[in-house]
Formats: C-alpha cells, sequence, structure tokens
C-alpha cells in the first residue's frame, strides 16, 4: 500500500523505512510484473497515491513523465526529495485537480483498497483520462482478503471467511525489526469491475503474480495469489 488516505500521515514514519528497504516489502519482488502491463511512456503519466514515491521514481526510469499526487504531506516530501525532477502535488484520489482528459497513463499501485470512495476514485481516475487512455492498478488480491492460513506450515491450507462483503480489514505486520500496520477496505472483485463499468472503462488485462522465487512466504503465495494486477481501456 502506497498510501493515499489521510490516515496514512499518521504512520508515515513507520512506511518510510518499511517502504524503502529493497527486499523486505512484496513491492521489490513483484514489480517487475507489476511494470509488464504498464504501457510505454506517452505525454504524461499520473500516479495516485504515491507515498513516498517509489513507483513513480521506477515509472521515471522507465521514460515517463510523471506528475503524482497523495494526501500525505509527509510521504509527498519524501517522494518529491528522492526525485526532484517530479512533480508532486497534495492531492486526494477521490478529488483530482487536473482537468478532463489531461493523461493517457493513470497507475494506482496498492491504493484503490485504502482510499473512502473506492469508485468515486477510478470515476476520477478515468476523468483525467484521455480518449485511449489507460489505467494501470494493483491491489491486495480479494481472495487473499478473504481468509486466513490455517496454521504456519508451509501446506497449511487457506481458509475463506468472506469473499463476497466489501468490508474494512486491520493487518499488522513485523518483520526484520521493522513494524507496519496496513489498515484499508477489502473489496470482492465484482467491486472493482463495477467500478470500472461505471466510469466507462474496458478491462484489457489482467494477472493473479505467484510469489518469485526467495519471496517472503513463498510456498504460500504460490499457491494462493497475493495481488491482483489489472489495466484498463478508456474508449
Amino acid at each position: 500500500m502506497e498510501g493515499e488516505d489521510q490516515g496514512w500521515e499518521d504512520i508515515a514514519g513507520d512506511w518510510l523505512p518499511w517502504a524503502r528497504t529493497v527486499d523486505h516489502d512484496a513491492y521489490w519482488s513483484f514489480r517487475s510484473m507489476f511494470f509488464e502491463l504498464v504501457p510505454p511512456p506517452g505525454a504524461r503519466t499520473l500516479e495516485i497515491g504515491c507515498g513516498e514515491g517509489r513507483v513513480s521514481r521506477d515509472l521515471a526510469a522507465r521514460g515517463h513523465a510523471v506528475t503524482a499526487v497523495d494526501a500525505s504531506p509527509t510521504l509527498l516530501e519524501a517522494a518529491a526529495a528522492a526525485h526532484a525532477e517530479g512533480e508532486y502535488l497534495i492531492a486526494r484520489a477521490e478529488d483530482l485537480p487536473f482537468a478532463d482528459g489531461t493523461f493517457d497513463l493513470v497507475v494506482a499501485h496498492n491504493v484503490l483498497m485504502d482510499v473512502d470512495d473506492m469508485p468515486r476514485a477510478v470515476g476520477e481516475a478515468a476523468r483525467v483520462m484521455t480518449s485511449g487512455g489507460r489505467l494501470c492498478v494493483a491491489v491486495t488480491h480479494p481472495l487473499a482478503d478473504a481468509g486466513r492460513w490455517d496454521g504456519s506450515a508451509d501446506d497449511a491450507a487457506f481458509v475463506i471467511d468472506d469473499y463476497l462483503s466489501a468490508r474494512t480489514c486491520d493487518l499488522t505486520v513485523e518483520r526484520d525489526g521493522l513494524r507496519m500496520r496496513f489498515a484499508g477496505f477489502t473489496y470482492p472483485l465484482e467491486g472493482y469491475v463495477r467500478a470500472l463499468e461505471e466510469a466507462g472503462l474496458l478491462i484489457e488485462a489482467m494477472r493473479e503474480p505467484a510469489a518469485p522465487a526467495g519471496t517472503h512466504g513463498e510456498a504460500r503465495w504460490s499457491r494462493v495469489p497475493n495481488f491482483l494486477y489489472f489495466r484498463a481501456l478508456k474508449r
């Protein structure tokens, strides 16, 4: 989760070391698979909920002209300090300060499950996209949020508690001396698809990547997807 909702300002001090410790957070293991869905650079790229800016920096390294927004002043300041060439603005995903049709690519990496109004955020992303533009999204997989592992063994069963309900979720993880609380929302796949439908966006591609070799929890997350990636087109 990159950091979009105002609540991330309260945990910005925890997120900065967690996000920037290479190979500590799952981003570093999965990012190449996400970027396989991202189109080549066009005129302008927007990242929604950039957090401390690692996705924006990776986009810029791939040739994108990046504008990024986030609701956390602390995280946005850190992002701008790490990438002076970028444009970083305070804004919420549900109320983007841009004219219609400004960007040909919008990226929302692990953000839509954090905003207060996910369908409105998708609608705003569509509004600021050009005709023929794309929206590239990463979210925690709805299935991963729907259940729990039945034990600590690598071959433990995954038990689904509730898949169909949209609800809040709250998880605290401690790893290698760092502690991070992830609090947001979980939706079934239909929830995201309905938001895309309402915004007039068509799904072009979807991926449910297995954990790469060497990833924390690889044995488990090679059987149940931890993340969901999709790319949508604005007609």
